[in-house]
């Protein structure tokens, strides 16, 4: 008797329909698994042959041929345990053969307990799209598959569980999407927490609002880390399409919290300077994604900037223009999406002293050329506002004034993403930092001031073109902060000295 079984399997962001056929005939028992299979596809029948004999069911004792269409694709993960074990109860009589409107997903204990797997949250959705009726799913994913409307989704804790819903004995009750908007969450660090840094408040603010990529350059202890790690706190609300699309790489790299529905707050991935460039962009023999894609609608903060190796910083340059990354390998190409401000934080130099107003610098010339040459000028250019981190002033520091909460910060930066949603409505731009090329000159309207200020800061600073499209949507930025409609010439001005400092550090003599 031939049984076959429903269930997903996940190659890059995409789901596609796995069908698992099982076939009992005579011969020496045996247990052969076909259809490109890896190695943990392949360790499942252990699993499945101590769950059958600790779970009370009778393994079949034949000759057991398993194929996993399509062939052609390979099939990777421990997620068909789960319809492994129902397609060989079919096939051995054990149990009749169930709705093919439903999928299974799931991995097994050697006692028969269902576990979570990875990727659930795609693969409901593909199920979805193919008109399937249902899903059975490891109940620690089952608040994460409810998130897809228009299919039901089981939760399975135990294959007896399953056998007793599939043969009418006691019903599963399916899972509904939870209301989590208002569970507690992690307090994040606040503003409120940082002394003095005016100006560079100011600047991750203008970042927030409009999305834009920011370097924080200053010596040791000046609150580089500190700042960047509040980010977060003033990062707008999302949406939920990006809370959709987040969760979906989460999921797919395994790091989605048992449990949980969708990530509401936007990620922030702060990976150590040894990262591997395949690290960032995402690899391995199916490419899982990288540190760039796990910080999609989030932050990306690269601390010490100059000790990331020179291949992980130049892979990050096509990625943050386009705002995907292609990983492509000879069976096919990946592509998963990087939308993220990219912060970066530097020493001026080796010592970390260079410039600093009452500390002495001990490095050569050479040495702090060397230094700063290993941010290279194509990446720097591609960082639309950099700010330099002073020392805090021992008066500052001790002042018992609070500073400006996170709160209040926010509140501003939402109102000027709420203006740039209804600029941008039905272009598929999200923010500033991602107007298009065609579009910029009919959304960042300059007045006849800000013009002409712009025009003797592009031929004095001797900009790129990339860098005066990046001080325009910075400017465009400001005024949005400002509720300004046009971009006015102070608008222009604060933008421009946010492209100052490669000009202060970046010499050819120092």
């Amino acid at each position: 008797m031939v049984s076959k079984v429903r269930s997903m399997g996940l190659y890059g962001m995409d789901a596609f329909l796995v069908e698992i056929e099982a076939d009992l005939s005579t011969g020496l028992p045996s247990f052969d698994v076909v259809g490109l299979p890896d190695a943990s596809v392949k360790e499942s029948r252990d699993r499945i042959r101590a769950s059958f004999k600790n779970t009370g069911f009778d393994f079949p004792v034949a000759r057991i041929t398993v194929n996993m269409a399509p062939a052609d694709k390979r099939k990777e993960g421990s997620l068909y345990d789960l319809p492994l074990f129902v397609a060989l109860l079919i096939a051995s009589g054990q149990l009749s053969a169930p709705d093919p409107g439903f999928v299974f997903l799931g991995e097994l204990s050697l006692s028969g307990e269902v576990r979570p797997v990875r990727g659930v949250l795609p693969m409901v959705i593909k199920a979805r799209e193919d008109g399937f009726q249902g899903v059975f799913v490891p109940a620690a994913n089952a608040q994460e598959a409810a998130v897809v409307d228009g299919i039901r989704v089981y939760p399975v804790r135990h294959v007896k569980e399953l056998f007793e819903h599939l043969t009418g004995t006691r019903a599963i009750a399916p899972a509904l999407p939870s209301n989590d908007q208002e569970a507690p969450h992690s307090p994040l660090p606040d503003f409120s927490e940082v002394r003095g840094q005016e100006e560079a408040k100011r600047a991750l603010e203008i970042a927030a609002a409009g999305g834009h990529n920011v370097m924080l350059i200053g010596s040791p202890g000046t609150g580089k880390s500190m700042l960047a790690k509040r980010l977060p706190s003033i990062l707008p609300d999302m949406s939920f399409e990006e809370m959709v699309e987040t969760t979906k790489i989460h999921s797919i790299a395994g790091i989605l919290p048992p449990g949980a529905s969708l990530v509401r707050t936007r990620p922030f991935r702060a990976p150590h300077h040894t990262v591997s460039s395949a690290g960032l962009s995402g690899g391995g023999t199916i490419p899982r994604p990288g540190e760039l894609s796990l910080a999609h609608n989030g932050v990306l903060f690269l601390d010490e900037l100059p000790e990331f190796g020179r291949a992980a910083m130049e892979v990050l340059r096509q990625p943050i223009e386009d705002g995907t990354v292609t990983i492509s390998r000879v069976n096919g190409s990946i592509t998963y999406p990087c939308s993220v401000m990219l912060v970066a934080a530097m020493n001026p130099c080796p010592c970390g002293y260079f410039g600093h107003p009452t500390r002495a610098c001990t490095c050569s010339s050479k040495s702090v050329s060397r230094y700063l040459s290993r941010v290279s000028g194509p990446l720097l250019d591609r960082l639309d506002i950099h700010v330099e981190v002073p020392p805090v002033e021992f008066d500052k520091l001790a002042s018992d004034e609070k500073a400006e909460p996170s709160s209040h910060i926010k509140k501003r930066v939402n109102e000027a993403r709420e203006r740039q949603r209804e600029r941008f409505a039905g272009t598929g731009i999200t923010c500033n930092a991602n107007i298009t090329p065609d579009l910029l000159t009919e959304l960042c309207r300059l007045t006849p001031g800000a013009r002409e200020l712009l025009r003797r800061a592009f031929d004095q600073l001797g900009l790129s073109a990339r860098a005066y499209d990046r001080v325009l949507k910075v400017a465009r930025s400001i005024a949005d902060l400002d509720a300004s409609p046009d971009i006015l010439p102070e608008h222009a001005a604060e933008a421009v000295q946010y492209r100052s400092l490669d000009r202060k550090y970046w010499t050819k003599e120092l």
